[in-house]
């Protein structure tokens, strides 16, 4: 068996005596700070309809624009290639993966409310910038503050939703992230929709209202809970058993209370965090959590999809409009499946939505691949059934990647690391994401230019890979604990020859591990 079961996990556990009530200060709390996503989504969304529109590009990118009308009904794989233009979109990304580690040490020591409140103040400012911008040095500055809000807030608010929400619930509530970035995503491209028909500044309008969202988080933010796992581990004792009976509805906390002190305890012994989470025991979570699942959500081809969805419908051939129209309809297709997968993932479990989804993720990216190989003639117009073929197909795609890599890609990482190396380990995760986001941002456009319908059977190759690495390595973690979950690899068919070994190894003085 590639996952290990939870039932006789070992000694030490009291999950069967953890008590809770859905109160509505845990719905406020969790709402409030899931809307962390929609600054992500936000983004996500606009960006690409930004660089697609006619008026920005003629600003800031005249050759890029002179391209465009030269084959506009046409379709043209390197009609959008230029390193700058993608530069305005990867900005975000790289600036995002360095303030990440900012992140982390102000989520240790100050909380995890504190980073979201950081992040938002971040992104208002890198809204107002980007709609004020002059020349593209303005515009990639506010792309940085965009990043820095991106960092602190991705840094933060998977772990907040991840220790506020009661196991049994877990998978659900962690999903409200991915949910509000669905919505961020969509809400963005019928703004685009809008605005590019608002001539000749529409797209100031575009990005200017990226400050609306970061204020609704900072506001909320003020009202926010720090979560009872930071506040044990902060020494904060009482008010972290205060805010665990308010937020779980009863005063019988006191198995669950325990297990936050154990963690705590065991995290304060721990000077270098960093450091920690390369030791031998540590293992699983670093290349399950840390590396392999943040660089494979990346990997999977779908935010490529998502951040050039307009540029990529125009380069098949279709209007302006039709563009944005069409990755408004992709968009939706991702609510959805955050919805399926928020519903289910509970009951289903993560390995089951990893493995499903990437058969049809790859069957997808075939789809397209063999028929822009067919079909698809640079200097030709694309043909309407074609066209809309595509569009379903794509669609499918986006579906597939909502209800699995999307969400998944933040809740299974929010999950397996112990407290003493939570924060490290989430900015570890945030620092992949982001670097291979910032990759593939970056070459996406350049890569469809020269490997042409070649870039699908890429990213379906990919995915095979991936799915082989999650059906051998990673174990069931529905319902289970957050503290709980090192069992897990200690019976896993893998990870118990390290975890285990390295334990006794510690057991023994003048051995290393």
């Amino acid at each position: 068996m590639a996952g290990a079961a939870f039932g006789d996990a070992g000694d030490g556990k009291r999950a069967h005596l953890y008590e809770y009530k859905i109160t509505g200060y845990f719905i406020f709390a969790c709402i409030v700070a899931a809307l962390g996503g929609s600054l992500f989504g936000y983004d996500l969304g606009v960006s690409g309809g930004v660089t697609s529109m006619d008026d920005f590009l003629k600003e800031f990118f005249p050759k890029v624009y002179e391209r465009k009308q030269a084959h506009l009904k046409e379709t043209d794989y390197c009609k959008y290639d230029n390193q700058i233009l993608t530069l305005f979109t990867s900005s975000l990304y790289f600036a995002a993966l360095v303030s990440t580690f900012g992140a982390s040490k102000l989520t240790r020591n100050k909380g995890r409310r504190a980073s979201i409140l950081v992040g938002s103040v971040s992104f208002f400012l890198g809204g107002a910038v980007n709609a004020a911008a002059q020349n593209i040095p303005m515009l990639i500055i506010g792309r940085i503050f965009l990043g820095f809000g991106i960092g602190f807030g991705n840094q933060a608010v998977p772990l907040y939703l991840s220790e506020m929400a009661p196991a049994k619930i877990r998978g659900a509530i962690n999903q409200l992230f991915q949910l509000t970035t669905c919505l961020g995503i969509v809400i963005a491209n019928f703004i685009n929709y809008g605005t590019a028909k608002i001539h000749p500044w529409g797209w100031r309008l575009s990005l200017g209202l990226a400050m609306a969202p970061a204020t609704f988080m900072f506001v909320g933010g003020l009202f926010l809970p720090e979560t009872p796992n930071s506040l044990v581990e902060q020494g904060r004792l009482e008010e972290g058993r205060r805010v665990l009976e308010r937020v779980r509805g009863t005063t019988n906390v006191d198995a669950e209370f325990a297990d936050l002190i154990d963690a705590s305890n065991a995290a304060r012994a721990i000077k270098h965090p960093f450091r920690n989470l390369f030791k031998r025991k540590n293992r699983p979570q670093l290349v399950i959590g840390a590396l392999g699942i943040p660089a494979f959500q990346q990997l999977t081809g779908n935010n490529s999809i998502l951040f050039y969805a307009p540029v990529i419908f125009q380069s098949l051939g279709f209007g302006s409009g039709a563009s944005l129209y069409s990755s408004t309809i992709t968009s939706v297709a991702l609510v959805v499946a955050a919805l399926i997968s928020m519903a289910f993932v509970d009951k289903f479990g993560r390995r089951a939505f990893f493995l499903e989804a990437s058969a049809e993720m790859i069957i997808c990216n075939v789809a397209v691949a063999i028929t822009l190989a067919l079909k698809f003639g640079e200097g030709t117009e694309l043909p309407k059934g074609i066209g809309i073929f595509l569009v379903v197909v794509i669609c499918t795609f986006v579906l597939a990647y909502g209800r699995s890599w999307g969400p998944l890609g933040w809740l299974v990482p929010s999950e397996l690391f112990p407290l003493e190396t939570r924060s490290a380990g989430q900015s570890m995760v945030v620092c992949v994401n982001m670097i291979f986001t910032a990759l593939i941002a970056q070459s996406f456009l350049a890569s469809l230019c020269h490997l042409k319908y070649g870039i699908f059977l890429l990213f379906a190759g990919l995915i095979f890979l991936m799915a082989t690495f999650i059906f051998f390595l990673l174990p069931e973690t529905k319902q289970v604990p957050i503290e709980e979950i090192h069992f897990l690899f200690e019976n896993h068919w893998f990870w118990k020859r390290y975890v285990v070994a390295d334990d006794d190894d510690e057991k023994k003085p003048g051995q290393n591990a």
